[in-house]
């Protein structure tokens, strides 16, 4: 690994533009893909043009309209198989996996095959959303950005978790529900160099978004964003919690299922296009008798049109929203069990306000005198399922207020998505995003426990129970350093001008056998760092000169052995890391 000087405030600030610019034409152009894929595929037609907030009517194919995920899974299937494996699956955990195991490095050709494939998963009826791979183009653009100006790896995540963030906000239109996915999915530790780039990237992207997408909420409902100033009745309010429990129970459901149907696909004989081609030939069954039998696709694609409906109060009963969730599950699992490309949010979103709307309307049905409207208990749910699944609480309920523009449901989300998240975080520590590494024996931190860690400086770390000798002090007292109690402290030595020549210690001592000769038990294996160096940069110069010690002083890098204040050891930095898992 090579070291790089850090770019200035102002460097970072350009390359966050440009990684925003590039994320935010990188959502209009997505959507446009989808839009292009959906109505050629669907309808017959070559229009770019496709508002997922409305229901696709029932096109020329009848029921070969089947065959339509198909001829999308071969596609996906030779796209990720042939040039990127990377944009199989829902993108967030690959770029965890880049920001916190790869030293910030995505291949630039993730982008460009995640967003063929998805555009084309989604298009062509997958059960998939748009986030996924939005985080994905615009954080390799970030990544590529990071990597062509040479820069520590520390402000090459930062552009990664800017170009995820940008996607996200302009995709969605919710800067500011992006800008809080980038803190608590991408970003290691939260300071002002840190935020300044998410914040500039998810400011540009979503003026881009709004020029060519509108300036709309992505769910807008007019009666929503009407606020009602009114105290909602404690004991109504109240509802929310038990409601909580069961978004988190739901959460859970969620995520085992998704990877249990990964594991099904595997073991069904065959090869990658087989298994994909199989689950999405289901799926198109399924999506037929959908429309068959109850006139429309509702779980084909994003969803957004039937959470428009539900938002509307256009959807009254709440066996069939039921029924939706069952059928929405099952086309999830189908979609990217088999291997397609896309996103969890989206589906998270459909679940959250299916279940939400069904159980407001049972409550109704149950306690007439309740006038909280299921539409809330819908937009709850949204939040909810998607703090739960990914464990980004803030996201989930910033997104939501942000997608529906309807402040009035903002104690009832709370309540909901923190509660879901609790209960997933019992039943299950990892969340959707962190579980697909783990199967792959991979540990990232969840949201921001490395900065515990991070925020810390040599002092915090270093050992204070250290001794200063010169080696003929060593040589001529063996007794008092050659034995199992000194192995417990680390000797500074020093030469006769006081500079520090190396260090003693009893193991190393004991290996190289010869005591009468002073120099074959000096240790070397160290650096000098100032009692105010941030533990990640000591961290990144131990491994870059491969020493197991750090000699910290002060005044600022002083080489006299009594300017000697500590010794960071490999020991003391996993004694340091121990005591924050404690603060987790």
């Amino acid at each position: 690994m090579q070291s790089y000087d850090e770019v200035p405030q102002f460097g970072m600030g350009v390359l966050a533009i440009l990684t925003g610019t590039i994320a935010g034409f990188g959502a209009v152009f997505f959507r446009m893909m989808i839009g292009f894929v959906h109505n050629l595929l669907f309808l017959g037609q070559i229009n770019v043009f496709y508002d997922a907030n409305i229901h696709t009517p029932a096109g020329p194919l009848g029921y070969l309209v089947i065959l339509v995920p198909v001829a999308g899974a071969i596609v996906v299937t030779f796209l990720v198989k042939n040039f990127a494996p990377e944009a199989r699956g829902h993108g967030v955990p690959e770029v965890m996996e880049a920001i916190y195991l790869k030293d910030g490095k995505i291949r630039p050709v993730v982008a460009v095959i995640k967003s063929l494939a998805s555009a084309i998963s989604i298009g062509s009826g997958g059960s998939v959303g748009r986030e996924g791979p939005i985080v994905q183009i615009g954080s390799a653009f970030g990544s590529m950005l990071g990597q062509i100006v040479k820069m520590p790896v520390r402000q090459r995540n930062i552009l990664i978790a800017a170009g995820a963030a940008g996607g996200i906000a302009a995709t969605f239109n919710t800067p500011i529900g992006a800008l809080a996915f980038g803190i608590e999915l991408m970003l290691a530790s939260v300071t002002a160099a840190s935020l300044f780039p998410v914040a500039i990237a998810t400011v540009t992207a979503t003026y881009i978004g709004r020029i060519f997408l509108g300036t709309t909420p992505s769910f807008y409902i007019p009666e929503l964003t009407i606020p009602t100033f009114h105290l909602m009745p404690l004991r109504e309010l109240a509802i929310f919690i038990p409601f909580g429990l069961l978004l988190g129970l739901c959460s859970v459901v969620f995520i085992r299922g998704l990877y249990w149907s990964e594991d099904l696909f595997d073991k069904i004989p065959g090869n990658y296009y087989t298994r994909h081609v199989l689950g999405m030939f289901v799926l198109g069954v399924l999506i037929y008798c959908m429309m068959r039998f109850t006139g429309h696709y509702y779980v084909q694609g994003v969803g957004y049109a039937t959470i428009v409906d539900i938002l509307k109060g256009l959807l009254t009963n709440p066996w069939f929203l039921l029924l939706l969730v069952a059928m929405k599950l099952l086309a999830t699992f189908l979609t990217l069990g088999s291997g397609a490309s896309g996103g969890i949010f989206s589906p998270s979103l459909f679940l959250g306000a299916t279940l939400g709307g069904a159980f407001g309307l049972f409550l109704q049905q149950l306690f007439p005198g309740i006038t909280v409207q299921p539409i809330v208990f819908a937009m709850a749910g949204m939040a909810g399922m998607v703090g739960g699944t990914t464990g980004a609480v803030l996201t989930g309920a910033i997104m939501v207020i942000e997608m529906t523009s309807d402040n009035n449901v903002v104690l009832p989300i709370i309540i909901t998505v923190t509660i879901a998240y609790a209960v997933r975080k019992v039943l299950s520590n990892e969340s959707v995003y962190t579980l697909k590494l783990l199967r792959r024996g991979e540990v990232v931190p969840e949201g921001l426990q490395s900065a515990v860690i991070s925020s810390k400086r040599a002092s915090n770390v270093m050992n204070r129970n250290f001794r200063l000798a010169t080696r003929t002090e060593i040589a001529v007292d063996q007794l008092h350093y050659f034995n199992e109690e000194a192995a417990k402290t680390l000797t500074v030595m020093f030469d006769d001008e006081d500079k520090i020549e190396g260090l003693f210690c009893y193991p190393v001592a004991q290996n190289n056998g010869d005591k009468d000769d002073p120099d074959t038990y000096r240790n070397e294996n160290f650096l000098i760092v100032s009692a105010e160096a941030k533990m990640p940069d000591v961290l990144r110069s131990m491994k870059l000169k491969g020493v197991a010690y750090a000699i910290v002083t002060s005044p600022f890098m002083s080489e006299k052995a009594t300017d000697v204040i500590g010794v960071i050891s490999e020991r003391d930095i996993l004694e340091s890391h121990l005591q924050s898992i404690w603060l987790l």
